[in-house]
């Protein structure tokens, strides 16, 4: 997930690591292993049992043209015949219209499976971006497929937590918390820790990234497809490298979007301490262009004036929480969300902007509390972002390497850090069974052509996670989009990377080479408040 110029800076903190993780216990299963076999017999009871697609379930608030069935998985695949998981899946049907030439019938290309992320996120609304237009022509070709992953709802959904409070604000955001307040956020991850295990029970253990990319093998033979299409984003990046590790001979084409750095000794404690530093120049690039819109917005005409702003918002924060729910945390929430997407720029800088002229309202509807359902469902994908990452490998057992690491790395980059911390600490309390991350390498022949795209400043997954897969993955071909930050660029409005991208996928053609393509445009600013 993380840059390579970042690795540099940050490399001394994170040796201190080596000698002070929690054991990993377990290890990726060899070939023959209980769990290959296990997989082999859920794929094939999946391959006779289909999917039966019918209406999709009514809290997912799906539209009717979509389609929707379940996939029956085994909990533990060293035990195909114990406890079973249904994951849900969705689809629509590929139209066969060309958008070029409406006369043209298009053939069919079989099922494109797409994993948005996270871990936690759920795909079930991805059929929908055949609607889109830089989609309609992927969308001729291609059965479009959701699912959601184990523990995602309505997937056997995980919990940790009391939803209604969970996400309650407003709350502090300390740059340099004190060691009260440390030790509070500390209890707090341990207990967070402790209620996933009570929820879950010995089901616990067995969410894992290993287990996710069986389940994509499952629901491939489901879809009665011989060899898998695949599209992953962000965390679904790593997913597939690990699919293309475990399954190579299943493999038609794939599409890694914002790459998550597969090196076994980045997973996952390291990369999360260089996706900090890469916030802080996202931030950076995200203050700079409100700067250079001061007459739009009066937050400063420099980065410094503009950070000065926030400061102060943040402080009247602290001071009286806007609408009562939106404190310090809330606000760096909402502009940590601007880091990955900055279609969020101009409404982000237009709610501060509000705000510092004395009306509060479009910062707490962008930074406020969720509705029930949105809590509910957040704090799912928390409980399963959570239990992934804390069963995928070791992690620092002893709090104080995690302070001595973040207190440095935050002295440099302080806007993500302590926040970063607060998301990963409760792997520190982590009493589940580990597993070992799997070392993800293919030699020539060994796997079809795939295609790698990445954003040169993306915060959330640092370019080094693109040059480090197409290192480890023979064959393929990295896009990259210079000078631009945004996560996830498939299909969005870079015309050159979407035509990459139909390429491969409709053709199954690669660049010759490694290439790249031009920045999509800056955003517009908004009008004044």
């Amino acid at each position: 997930m993380r840059a390579a110029a970042l690795y540099s800076a940050a490399g001394s903190l994170l040796l201190t690591t080596l000698a002070t993780t929690a054991p990993a216990q377990g290890a990726p299963p060899a070939p023959g292993s209980a769990e290959a076999r296990g997989t082999a017999v859920a794929a094939g009871r999946a391959a006779a049992a289909g999917i039966a697609f019918g209406d999709c379930p009514k809290a997912e608030d799906l539209p009717g043209g979509m389609r929707c069935g379940t996939v029956r998985v085994p909990l533990d695949y060293a035990h195909p015949d114990g406890k079973q998981l249904r994951l849900t899946v969705s689809r629509v049907r590929a139209t066969h219209k060309d958008p070029r030439n409406p006369k043209r019938k298009v053939p069919g290309q079989g099922a494109l499976l797409y994993n948005p992320g996270g871990p936690g996120g759920s795909g079930l609304h991805f059929p929908l971006v055949g609607t889109v237009p830089a989609w309609k022509r992927i969308a001729g070709a291609y059965d479009l497929v959701g699912y959601a992953p184990r523990g995602v709802a309505p997937s056997a959904p995980l919990s940790c937590h009391d939803p209604g409070v969970f996400f309650k604000g407003p709350r502090p955001a300390p740059t340099q918390p004190s060691d009260a307040y440390k030790k509070e956020r500390a209890a707090e991850a341990e207990a967070y820790a402790r209620g996933c295990a009570e929820r879950a029970g010995e089901s616990l253990r067995h969410y894992h990234s290993l287990n996710n990319a069986r389940d994509l093998e499952v629901v491939r033979a489901a879809l009665g497809e011989e060899r898998l299409s695949f599209m992953g984003a962000s965390y679904g990046t790593y997913l597939g490298a690990l699919y293309a590790e475990l399954f190579p001979a299943r493999v038609r084409r794939m599409v890694f979007d914002s790459v998550v750095n597969p090196d076994p000794a980045m997973v996952w404690y390291r990369n999360n301490l260089e996706q900090s530093e890469a916030f802080e120049d996202r931030w950076d690039d995200f203050k700079e262009w409100i700067a250079g819109h001061d007459a739009v917005y009066g937050l400063g005409d420099t980065p410094r004036q503009v950070q000065n702003s926030y400061e102060e918002a943040s402080e009247r924060l602290a001071e009286e929480p806007a609408g009562g729910t939106v404190g310090p945390a809330q606000l760096q929430g909402a502009f940590l969300r601007a880091g990955y997407y900055d279609d969020y720029w101009p409404r982000r800088a237009e709610a501060l902007s509000a705000y510092l002229k004395g009306d509060p309202q479009p910062l707490v509807d962008q930074a406020g509390t969720r509705t029930a359902k949105g809590a509910k469902g957040a704090e799912n994908a928390n409980a399963v972002y959570t239990a992934v990452e804390c069963n995928d490998a070791a992690w620092p057992a002893d709090f104080e390497v995690w302070d001595r690491d973040n207190t440095r790395l935050a002295r440099r980059a302080p806007f993500e850090t302590w926040d970063n911390v607060w998301t990963n600490l409760p792997c520190a309390y982590w009493r589940v069974p580990r597993q070992r991350p799997l070392d993800v390498r293919t030699v020539p022949g060994e796997l079809p052509p795939t295609l790698i795209l990445a954003a040169e400043r993306d915060a959330a997954t640092p370019y080094e996670g693109a040059l480090e897969l197409r290192r480890r993955l023979s064959g393929s071909v990295l896009v990259t989009e210079r000078d631009a930050g945004t996560h996830g660029v498939a299909g969005g409005p870079n015309a050159c990377l979407n035509g990459h991208l139909e390429a491969y996928l409709l053709q199954g053609r690669l660049p010759a080479r490694n290439t790249s393509c031009a920045p999509r445009p800056e955003p517009e600013p908004s009008p004044a408040p």
